[in-house]
């Protein structure tokens, strides 16, 4: 679509949807903004997008946050691009990075371009052929969002077109002041390569190109990408007299101050063979008491008069608020069966007479002449995902927090062997709330 032309999305019942801006505000999802006119630019529909960087075939839970700004845009009647970054990610964003990332080959880029599309399928709803199993889509008038991906368009371009009609028009002396270049240009580090720095030419020139094709006039992102928003406001302006618009969402962390999206034994993914759901629902369930209320808000669609409800629990009540968030999160990236089924494997994996022989707790078949033989705690630790190494499995049972069964373990030597089969199987527990089941096969 051409710059004058009008985007057909307009003719819609957008007068009877919340505003976009009011949604994510109430939600808490809001950090800054570059028009103070917001409200009144989001009235009516708009074509907006958010970028994401194909640097693993995976997303984690810390790439919810975009994601779900796109849903709400979508259900408050806009049109979402989803950009995935097939040129910028074989640049790599120096934003929160204090030295360079790995080079990824084409093929590598295009393999995580089409896993992470499918992942973000499952929450908005894709009009080209990118379709997930979203629990929340439905046929009630939203627009379809598209994926775009920048290589389709920066690609075909030639060193003297970056030069002459991107590089002209941004000044250098803007981009030393970025805050992402100066903690690489001001630390102990490499430095910043000339690719790196050239990012964010990359990253302003898709604000300007959507505009100019899809009439995109929004873009959305993450706290850190506010300076790589701006440029591309500034260059769309000075390219097609581009009126945009730029809205990022806070930095989320927990309220202890620690990482958010980190398990005890690493990220936690919206991939179901990287992360199992049990354990993405574990997550969820295990959150700080004082953070149930903003992830409801954050991550789930439940109105807000019900997240306030459920925050406002107190006591032992506050668990059960736990759950629903587990429960929708979990429903959300993995779907009701596979959330039901961790709802209730954890259910009864935790209480007095538990049955963890069910298909949701995490587990793993041997050989019986591997019991035979036997294998050590430590190596059972790091296989069920509960340590990433020996050492920390062993700060792990040294410090009380392994049980075989129900049975306390603090000897790093223990071995595990035939005598601790149970029904055909050996539970470890790490902690209250993590398990794996060791099945013996005949």
């Amino acid at each position: 679509m051409s710059e004058d032309q009008a985007d057909p999305s307009s003719a819609d019942d957008s007068a009877d949807r919340p505003n976009f801006y009011d949604v994510m505000h109430e939600r808490g999802l809001v950090a800054q903004c570059t028009d103070e006119n917001i409200r009144a630019r989001l009235a009516g529909p708009v074509t907006l997008y958010c970028g994401f960087d194909p640097t693993a075939d995976s997303l984690h839970v810390g790439s919810l946050v975009p994601i779900m700004g796109l849903a709400h845009a979508q259900r408050c009647g806009h049109t979402p691009l989803v950009l995935v970054g097939g040129a910028t990610g074989l640049v790599g964003d120096p934003s929160g990075k204090t030295e360079a990332r790995q080079m990824l080959t084409p093929e590598t880029i295009r393999h995580h371009v089409a896993c992470q599309a499918a992942q973000i399928g499952r929450v908005v709803t894709m009009g080209n052929g990118s379709a997930g199993p979203s629990t929340d889509a439905s046929s009630d008038g939203r627009s379809d969002a598209r994926v775009v991906n920048n290589l389709d368009w920066i690609a075909p371009l030639t060193w003297i077109q970056v030069l002459r009609d991107i590089g002209s028009k941004i000044s250098v002396n803007r981009m030393v002041s970025m805050e992402s270049v100066k903690q690489r240009m001001s630390g102990d580090g490499e430095g910043i390569s000339y690719l790196e720095f050239s990012y964010m030419l990359l990253q302003a020139y898709d604000f300007a190109h959507l505009f100019k094709t899809e009439g995109c006039t929004l873009q959305i992102g993450g706290q850190d990408q506010w300076g790589n928003i701006v440029m591309g406001i500034e260059l769309g302006r000075k390219l097609h007299d581009a009126d945009l618009a730029g809205l990022t969402f806070p930095l989320i962390t927990k309220s202890d101050g620690g990482k958010f999206g980190k398990s005890e034994s690493g990220a936690v993914w919206l991939d179901a063979d990287r992360t199992r759901p049990f354990d993405f629902f574990q997550f969820w369930r295990n959150v700080p008491d004082a953070d149930v209320g903003r992830y409801l808000g954050y991550f789930t669609f439940l109105p807000m008069d019900e997240v306030r409800a459920l925050a406002a629990a107190d006591g032992s009540a506050i668990n059960q608020s736990k759950i629903r968030l587990a429960y929708e999160v979990t429903k959300l990236i993995h779907g009701e069966a596979e959330a039901s089924r961790a709802r209730d494997a954890a259910a009864g994996a935790f209480s007095a007479a538990a049955d963890v022989t069910g298909d949701a707790i995490p587990s793993m078949a041997l050989n019986a002449d591997e019991f035979e033989k036997g294998f050590s705690l430590k190596f059972a630790l790091v296989q069920a995902g509960f340590a990433d190494s020996n050492g920390k499995a062993r700060k792990l049972i040294e410090g009380g927090g392994v049980r075989l069964h129900d049975e306390k373990v603090t000897d790093p030597n223990r071995q595990i062997t035939l005598d601790d089969v149970r029904d055909g199987y050996v539970l470890v527990r790490a902690g209250k709330k993590r398990l794996f089941r060791f099945d013996a096969r005949d």
